[in-house]
């Protein structure tokens, strides 16, 4: 709501352009009907975001790519792998591989895997009811690896920790983690520092609640930056949101 006011009020202070920023788009993972009597919420935020005035949008990792479609006003979608990248790309973790909890993650899961030279690994789920996981297979080989477990968010961390179960019991070594949004719900943070995880990497795009020392933190600060930079100065920003870039 105060964003919508903030736009407001800068479109009636006559604003030349208003770009809202929005490292972390809330409600993305309501983007379709799947069942009966609910909002289609992701698009009727857009909608709101774009009537209250704004000119452009720029955010980061959306949890589901096709709400970039639900906007009628351009969008910037950036990614964080760039600073994820170069961070395990520095590490040298030897006999890698780049993991996705789900089908969802895969593309993303593959941009790193080709990135970090690392082999790709897909974990297949069945979620019997919200917020709620089973991990039922694993796809690819885990077994005398180290893993990277990537994914846009972390909430409960149901997902994330039955995967790092899932991985353990596959054979894998150390099991890392890279999390855009660390939403971080109830007793996310306890389950984390609780499992088998050597370390979690997160980003600031939401404020976090406890830093420990297996969930570490990462700004993407400077990406954001340079997307605003280079908005304001009509420049090509095409180089920020290609997953396949290893730096900015």
């Amino acid at each position: 709501m105060e964003l919508l006011i903030m736009i407001d009020a800068l479109r009636r202070a006559s604003a030349g352009r208003i770009t809202a920023v929005i490292p972390y788009f809330g409600y993305a993972r309501q983007d379709r009907k799947d069942q009966p009597r609910v909002s289609v919420t992701a698009k009727l935020v857009a909608n709101l975001i774009t009537e209250a005035g704004a000119d452009r949008v720029i955010t980061m990792d959306l949890h589901a790519a096709q709400i970039q479609g639900f906007f009628d006003i351009p969008l910037d979608h950036l990614y964080a792998s760039a600073v994820f990248a170069d961070h395990f790309r520095e590490k040298d973790i030897p006999n890698l591989a780049v993991v996705s909890p789900d089908v969802g993650g895969l593309k993303i899961a593959r941009s790193y895997a080709r990135r970090l030279g690392a082999e790709l690994v897909l974990i297949d789920k069945r979620r019997p009811r919200a917020n709620e996981v089973e991990v039922m297979n694993i796809i690819g080989n885990a077994g005398g690896k180290n893993v990277l477990i990537v994914d846009d968010l972390i909430d409960t961390a149901g997902t994330f920790v039955n995967a790092v179960k899932a991985l353990r019991t596959a054979g894998a070594l150390e099991i890392y983690g890279a999390c855009t949004h660390p939403i971080l719900s109830g007793q996310a943070i306890e389950r984390i520092n609780s499992s088998e995880v050597t370390s979690v990497m997160v980003t600031d795009s939401i404020p976090l609640r406890e830093e420990t020392p297996k969930i570490q933190l990462r700004s993407v600060a400077k990406i954001f930056a340079e997307a605003i930079i280079r908005t304001h100065n009509n420049q090509s920003i095409s180089s920020l949101f290609d997953v396949d870039k290893d730096k900015i």
